[in-house]
């Protein structure tokens, strides 16, 4: 079983191209090209998982699909939660197994991302409908050098979801929530 203990922030930038000068500046080498990631987050119909605090997501990109689980989050200043996670095969039977167990998705989001690697931490771009954020995940101390690298601190530090910053953004504009994708060109 490949469970672990996931740790990460997000720190919002201006610009994509201003988050990779940065990145670049620390000298990560870019590990995984920038892709499409289409996630669908699922829970059961009386929200079973959102009740416990946890979550099951299915992550498509470059024609493979994983599934993922995560745990209630931890007491922590950084996003702090155990992770379940594995690849599969074919997302269309996936979907159909878990709608059958009483699964549907609530909430669709896409963003693109691209991965840097510093060490033993992951330095992702992403892309998406409402900006552009860098994600660090890996072990706390890597992460608080790294970020105060990029010239921020714990105050930057950004934990939540981006479901959670997506539905914030349409609160605000008084529009739906219910999906964060990017508009067909």
């Amino acid at each position: 079983m490949n469970a672990a203990l996931e740790r990460e922030i997000k720190l919002r930038f201006a610009s994509v191209d201003e988050a990779r000068r940065a990145v670049v500046a620390l000298g990560a080498p870019l590990v995984r090209n920038r892709r499409l990631q289409q996630d669908a987050l699922l829970d059961t119909v009386d929200g079973a998982l959102a009740g416990c605090r946890s979550a099951l997501r299915i992550r498509t990109e470059d024609g493979g699909c994983r599934l993922t689980f995560k745990g209630p989050p931890l007491a922590s200043p950084m996003k702090l939660r155990e992770e379940l996670e594995t690849e599969v095969a074919d997302a269309t039977i996936l979907r159909e197994v878990l709608a059958r167990l009483g699964f549907r998705v609530w909430f669709h989001y896409e963003k693109y991302r691209e991965e840097f690697r510093l060490q033993d931490l992951i330095v992702a771009i992403d892309d998406t409908p409402i900006g552009a954020y860098v994600e660090l995940e890996g072990h706390e101390d890597a992460i608080m050098r790294t970020a105060a690298a990029l010239g921020r601190g714990p105050a930057d530090f950004i934990v939540a979801s981006y479901h959670r910053l997506y539905a914030s953004e349409c609160a605000v504009r008084g529009t739906r929530a219910d999906a964060m994708v990017f508009e067909a060109s």
